[in-house]
């Protein structure tokens, strides 16, 4: 039994039979189609020809993983446990007169509710891949029934039915050629090739044949270009390519970000850290106070809890993704997904597409031969400005076109020769037709003919189109001026043709020289075959010109005698030329640590050359072929990886197969892609980035960030955004923690120290995580990027969040500003019981001293964790405005806690005398000199090392 659709897990080898076989399969006819009764049996077989969606979480499951977070549980439980207590004291009637019952509880349940939902919001947006796919599908297709042309939906068709195609349409299932007239297909968004493919029903494939060059068959979601066709479909369904597409969609995990990964570690560690330290205080305070003591114990326990956890950090980390993609925007970079800002930060390679991203998507003339000049071409894009010159000279001398009888021809039958349509749209020289014929336009508008002109002195009266099997095209145009010296030309009518090089050199016996033909001779011949092959070698799309007198015009289907004994004109070589910034760009990857590879759907020797001309791969550097890539093992692949900058004529499963193994070589991984085949890969890459102006709506909806421009430079320049945040995350982090620690600490302090009571109430605690800490954190997520963020190598994507100093960091200012606290504690305690006053008639200001102390000594040290080398005298104050303005409305709002009425009652603060208020603001003073010492301290030591 001969491969078949039927089964997902046996190779599809259609391309490999001929069309009767395929026929043979299903029991089909050519002519007559497929049955009523057998459409239903292999409907029932195969089932409809739609893409098949598998089950992901619920809207529940989200918004219930969201509660699974190690430090909200513990806050939950903090809350329970509070409010346990307040409702005893309640019960009892212990509460202070006009004190709010079970308020520690619902500010900690509403902070509980607060994190979960905004963890919700960031990952309950609905995929949409899948749905994006099912776009692709054609609604409604002509196909051969019971020896009738029917339309039926394109759900209903099924494996042998004969379908009908034609310019215009969509290709709504897989399928092999039975007949084809001048079929052209665009197959970009399936297989990465920028060129339409041409079909043909005879051709005979081997079966490694790459997904590309598979011309006998057609794929669901393509588009017919031109042409016509009968095809009998092969593959519906999920067994179409489509559909193997959108079972490696479904297939792929997601993988937690970098930033994911080190909050899940930081969680772990505090959680389990601060539930030690709260086992060593209740020990403790038993041993020294005894057992009866229990309550006070349990209250500083849950104070513990809560100053361990950093309610405002998920927040803090939302905004400052967010702000990062309002930036990356302004570098026409979108970001779908907020943790890819961090992730960009971390990435250490970059896999581009070539077409469109690397290149500017529009084929320029690069290079002309005739046969005594060799010239080269300058200008970018479609634009008709540029000039001749040599090409092997040394200085730049503008050569004048309309000078070199031979130029001429050749530039006239690159705009006779041609169907497509240069033309200005809102001050862009835009293109209607195939890319190719543009260029030559763009070519002949460069020595300044234009196409309209030429319709009046050489009007088309027939022509022999483009065909695959002919591989060239011939316009007739009757001579009515010919005012540029063509050959022989007191003809009625003249031939252009343009094709392949070495096919129209084989018809031509005569080549141009100056002004008039003569016999060409075999040194000439080889020597344009040396000339094309060379050109050809380095990537270069390269055409054949010619042309023949004529005194009649030649009757339909005469194309094989009347395209002989042609007269050789020239070379016309062409390339999707780099654009211009992208060289900087790699070498700014370059320098930053970060490994540019190239994986494209076109031919190995147009992406080599690219490839070197931009410094992506220098010259001898091997590369790969999906055909040579689907021999590797992922052994031998993952040996190969690390050596292979560039990957060509590749199919969807390579590129998954190549992100694949370089994620598991520990590499962060970019990739880039604008078709439907570059969807699972897209989603597999820890940043997806999907092209905004050329990509399908599947590979926008599988990706992380779009890139609004289709440019690898943005890439880079998101990169380093992407650097800065994670930068400010660290300095935020440590900023955050740091305060927690001398919290924690100060709080483990109050019952060893016998003081009799919690220096700190959770809702306290509370407005320190999320105000006076929160605040001069947002500020500090702006800061403005380093000089050498993109000097320095990306950081080691399995780091913990700790790495670099960061860990101990923040235990040394935790234990100083817990030692500023608590010393300030011990004196205050008995300076407050020795001093009652009638606001305080029970010597508790103590606690609002320590309170206040905690709050303001962050402020300095806010302003001084800006570097970690330079001193704050040495910063431009004005280069963070709004940490100014952080701390100075967190001051404020402190202060209000204590002097405000209502604000006074509602956090259990007492009133501070100017003289208490100054003694606070002297020890805070204190953190921001430690850190500006401990900065001194590091210059001194690294002078030393010198």
């Amino acid at each position: 039994m001969i491969a078949n659709s039927s089964s997902p897990n046996t190779p599809l080898l259609w391309h490999t039979l001929g069309a009767h076989q395929t026929l043979e399969q299903f029991q089909s006819d050519h002519k007559t189609g497929l049955t009523t009764q057998q459409v239903a049996a292999h409907l029932k077989q195969y089932g409809p020809n739609e893409l098949v969606e598998t089950g992901g979480r619920s809207t529940w499951e989200i918004l219930l993983d969201q509660f699974t977070n190690i430090m909200l549980l513990l806050l939950v439980a903090v809350a329970l446990i509070s409010g346990g207590l307040d409702f005893f004291d309640w019960k009892a009637g212990k509460l202070d007169p006009g004190e709010i019952p079970f308020k520690d509880t619902i500010a900690i349940f509403a902070i509980v509710i607060l994190n979960g939902l905004l963890g919700y919001f960031q990952e309950s947006k609905a995929e949409k891949d899948l749905a994006a796919l099912k776009k692709l599908a054609s609604s409604r297709v002509r196909v051969i029934r019971d020896r009738k042309t029917l339309e039926v939906d394109s759900k209903d068709l099924v494996p042998g039915d004969i379908m009908l195609l034609e310019a215009g349409g969509q290709v709504a299932a897989d399928g092999r050629l039975l007949e084809a007239a001048n079929l052209q297909i665009r197959e970009s968004a399936l297989t990465g090739e920028a060129q339409a493919a041409n079909k043909r029903v005879d051709a005979d494939l081997p079966p490694d044949t790459p997904l590309g060059d598979r011309i006998n068959l057609v794929y669901q979601g393509t588009e017919v270009l031109q042409g016509r066709a009968a095809v009998v479909v092969t593959s519906t369904g999920m067994q179409t390519e489509l559909g193997r597409i959108a079972t490696m969609l479904q297939s792929v995990e997601t993988e937690a970000t970098p930033l994911q990964k080190r909050m899940q570690l930081l969680s772990k560690v505090l959680v389990s850290g601060a539930l030690g330290l709260v086992a060593l205080v209740v020990i403790g305070g038993i041993i020294h106070l005894g057992t009866g003591s229990w309550k006070e114990l349990l209250e500083v326990s849950l104070s513990m809890a809560v100053a361990i956890v950093p309610e405002g950090l998920p927040a803090v980390i939302t905004v400052t993704l967010a702000l990062g993609t309002q930036r990356m925007v302004k570098r026409n970079a979108l970001i779908r997904k907020l943790p890819a800002v961090e992730t960009l930060g971390s990435v250490t390679t970059i896999c581009s597409d070539k077409t469109g991203t690397l290149t500017q998507n529009k084929m320029v003339v690069q290079l002309l031969h005739t046969s005594s000049t060799s010239l080269r071409v300058t200008g970018d894009g479609y634009a008709p400005t540029g000039e001749f010159a040599p090409a092997e000279a040394q200085t730049s001398a503008a050569i004048d076109p309309q000078e070199q009888p031979e130029l001429l021809n050749l530039l006239t039958a690159c705009t006779i020769c041609n169907d497509a349509v240069l033309q200005q749209d809102k001050g862009s020289w835009i293109i209607l037709g195939d890319p190719t014929e543009g260029a030559l336009l763009t070519l002949a508008g460069k020595a300044g003919f234009e196409k309209d002109q030429w319709a009046s002195k050489l009007p088309r009266v027939a022509e022999f189109p483009f065909s695959s099997e002919r591989k060239r095209m011939s316009v007739i145009a009757e001579v009515i001026d010919a005012d540029p010296a063509l050959v022989d030309s007191p003809s009625h009518y003249m031939m252009f043709t343009k094709g392949s090089p070495e096919l129209i050199l084989e018809r031509c016996t005569q080549i141009q020289v100056g002004d008039r033909a003569q016999a060409i001779a075999e040194a000439q011949r080889q020597l344009i075959l040396d000339q094309n092959n060379q050109m050809a070698g380095r990537g270069l799309r390269v055409l054949g010109f010619a042309c023949k007198p004529l005194t009649a015009i030649p009757p339909e289907g005469s194309d094989e005698a009347s395209e002989r004994e042609l007269v050789w004109l020239g070379l016309v070589a062409m390339l999707d030329a780099p654009r211009p910034e992208v060289r900087d760009a790699v070498a700014r990857c370059r320098s930053a640590g970060i490994r540019p590879i190239m994986i494209t759907g076109d031919h190995q020797l147009t992406a080599q050359a690219v490839a070197e001309d931009l410094g992506i791969a220098k010259p001898g550097d091997r590369a790969l072929s999906g055909r040579e890539l689907e021999r590797l093992s992922l052994e031998e692949l993952a040996d190969q990886v690390e050596h292979v900058s560039v990957y060509a004529r590749v199919a969807p499963e390579h590129k998954l197969r190549i992100v694949q193994v370089l994620q598991r070589k520990n590499h962060i991984v970019a990739m880039t892609g604008d078709g439907v085949n570059d969807a699972p890969a897209l989603k597999q890459a820890d940043i997806g980035i999907a092209m905004g102006i050329t990509g399908t709506d599947v590979s926008k909806d599988a990706s992380d960030m779009v890139l609004l421009d289709d440019n690898f430079a943005t890439i880079v320049a998101a990169t380093e955004e992407g650097r800065v945040v994670y930068t400010n995350i660290r300095r935020f982090i440590k900023y955050i923690l740091g305060s927690n620690i001398g919290e924690l600490l100060t709080i483990g302090a109050a019952p060893l120290l016998g003081l009799g009571g919690v220096p700190l109430s959770p809702l306290q605690i509370l407005w320190m995580n999320l105000v006076t800490d929160g605040l001069p954190a947002l500020a500090l997520a702006v800061e403005p990027a380093e000089p050498d963020v993109m000097k320095r190598p990306p950081h080691d994507p399995s780091e913990s969040i700790f790495a670099r100093g960061l860990g101990a960091y923040m235990i040394r200012i935790g234990i100083v500003l817990a030692i500023l606290a608590i010393g300030l504690m011990s004196w205050s305690y008995g300076y407050a019981h020795a001093n009652l006053t009638a606001e305080d008639p029970h010597g508790d200001r103590w606690k609002t001293m320590v309170f206040t102390t905690l709050c303001i000594a962050q402020m300095g040290h806010a302003l001084a964790i800006r570097s970690n080398s330079r001193l704050t005298i040495e910063l431009n104050p004005f280069s963070n405005p709004f940490l100014l303005a952080a701390v100075f409305l967190t001051s404020l709002l402190q202060l209000a806690l204590v002097y405000v009425p209502f604000m006074r009652s509602f956090f259990n603060t007492h009133y501070l005398s100017g003289s208490e208020l100054g003694i606070c603001l002297g020890v805070s003073a204190l953190m921001f000199i430690w850190v500006e010492l401990e900065k001194l301290a590091y210059r001194w030591y690294a002078k030393t090392r010198k």
